[in-house]
């Protein structure tokens, strides 16, 4: 049976908080608020955990998970490299927002699905999310809700659709923006082997950052705006990926 945490109320965080450690350990799921909206979560190096998560929302390993991270510092650790401009975007919109598409570090030992050897990351804003990662490093979050439904915005709007699939909800009232993140694919700025870097950015999906904001930040490295009837439906791992948080 699962069980409903008030954030809000110091004894039931504590508690809370440790029961959702305890879960991830097993390698259950649990929900989480963040600043856009609720999300499930797993431990990400758990394979038949992410695989949980996915049967949970009803949703394929074609649409693999983001990663939440608790630190800027974690990223270097889960991509293969950090170019400078996503640095920019570090720098200024993390903790936010933000979803950023790199290319994995070869030597990682998880499975979160089909994700063509890249990773989405983020490090999301809040008490509550950040302490979390804290205790537990990177976790597959997405949104906390069952595919093609809307996203959660509170921890009871998740129940609803996940009911006993999670084992610990923590709720901490209504998500901060209840838009979900900005995806962007920065993956042609890493160089491979011998090949120079001639891409830009590509926004996958627009958010709780605009793309005014971005090219404040990037300037003509932000790709321009696709025509909507000449980009391909599959072109990323990410594009599928409207429900992430």
């Amino acid at each position: 049976m699962s069980s409903i945490f008030d954030c809000g109320d110091e004894d039931q965080l504590l508690a809370g908080m440790r029961h959702a450690r305890q879960a991830i350990r097993r390698g259950d799921l649990i929900v989480m608020p963040t600043d856009t909206v609720y999300g499930v979560a797993a431990d990400a190096f758990s394979p038949a955990a992410v695989q949980r998560l996915l049967d949970a929302k009803g949703r394929g390993r074609d649409q693999p998970p983001p990663v939440l991270i608790g630190t800027k510092e974690t990223l270097t650790a889960l991509a293969e490299s950090v170019p400078e401009p996503v640095q920019r975007l570090v720098d200024v919109f993390w903790p936010g927002g933000l979803t950023i598409v790199l290319p994995a570090q070869p030597s990682l030992v998880w499975d979160l699905g089909e994700t063509e050897g890249t990773v989405a990351v983020r490090m999301p804003q809040g008490r509550v999310a950040l302490e979390l990662l804290a205790e537990t490093g990177p976790l597959a979050v997405s949104s906390a809700n069952l595919t093609g439904q809307p996203s959660a915005t509170s921890a009871e709007d998740a129940e609803r659709m996940l009911g006993d699939s999670v084992s610990v909800y923590l709720a901490d009232g209504a998500s901060g923006q209840g838009v979900a993140s900005t995806i962007v694919d920065a993956t042609s700025l890493v160089a491979r082997g011998s090949e120079q870097v001639t891409g830009g950015v590509r926004i996958l999906r627009e958010g709780a950052i605009g793309r005014e904001r971005l090219r404040e930040v990037l300037g003509d490295l932000l790709e321009p705006e696709p025509e909507p009837e000449t980009e391909p439906a599959s072109e990323s791992r990410s594009t599928d990926a409207d429900e992430d948080s």
